[in-house]
C-alpha cells in the first residue's frame, strides 16, 4: 500500500506544526541488550494521525513519554498529559521510503525496552493493538484493519 506524493505532503504539513522534524530522513533504531524497535505498517487514511505506546509497566511508560517527547509549542515537563487524559508516549504515522521507490505510511519506535505494549489511537482508552517488542530486534507489524 503506497502513498502518493499529495498524501504525503499534506500529512506532513499537520504533523510539523507539532514536531518540525518528523518524516525528514531516517529513523536510528538504538537496540540490543534488552532493547528493541516497532514498526507499524499503517493504513494510508491514518497519514498526520498520532499513536500512542503504553507498557504493561507504568514506570516503563513513564520513561518512554520522555524518551520521546518533543516540541509542543509551549514549554513544561512531559509528565503531564496534553490534555487527553493521560501521558502516553506518541509518534506521528509518516509517508516513509520504500527501497526501490515509493513511500509507505507507518510509525517507528526506535527504541523500545523488550516486552509487552498496547497501542492506542491518540487520545482513545481503546486497545488498536498488542504487540511484543523482541530484546535487541526490531518487530515489524501491520496495524489492524
Amino acid at each position: 500500500m503506497t502513498v502518493s506524493e499529495q498524501q504525503a505532503v499534506d500529512a506532513l504539513a499537520h504533523v510539523r506544526d507539532h514536531n518540525p522534524h518528523a518524516g525528514q530522513g531516517s529513523v536510528l533504531l538504538d537496540i540490543g541488550d534488552g532493547v528493541g524497535a516497532l514498526v507499524v505498517t499503517m493504513p494510508e487514511q491514518m497519514l498526520g494521525q498520532e499513536v500512542e505506546i503504553e507498557s504493561e509497566d507504568p514506570r516503563v511508560t513513564e520513561e518512554l513519554v520522555r524518551l520521546y517527547a518533543h516540541e509542543h509549542g509551549h514549554d513544561h515537563d512531559h509528565g503531564h498529559d496534553h490534555g487527553h487524559g493521560h501521558a502516553r508516549p506518541h509518534v506521528a504515522v509518516v509517508p516513509r521510503p520504500l527501497p526501490g521507490g515509493g513511500q509507505v505510511a507507518c510509525l517507528v519506535f526506535g527504541s523500545l525496552p523488550a516486552g509487552r505494549y498496547t497501542l492506542h489511537e491518540k487520545g482513545s482508552p481503546e486497545v488498536a493493538m498488542v504487540v511484543e517488542v523482541p530484546d535487541g530486534r526490531v518487530l515489524e507489524t501491520t496495524w489492524p484493519a
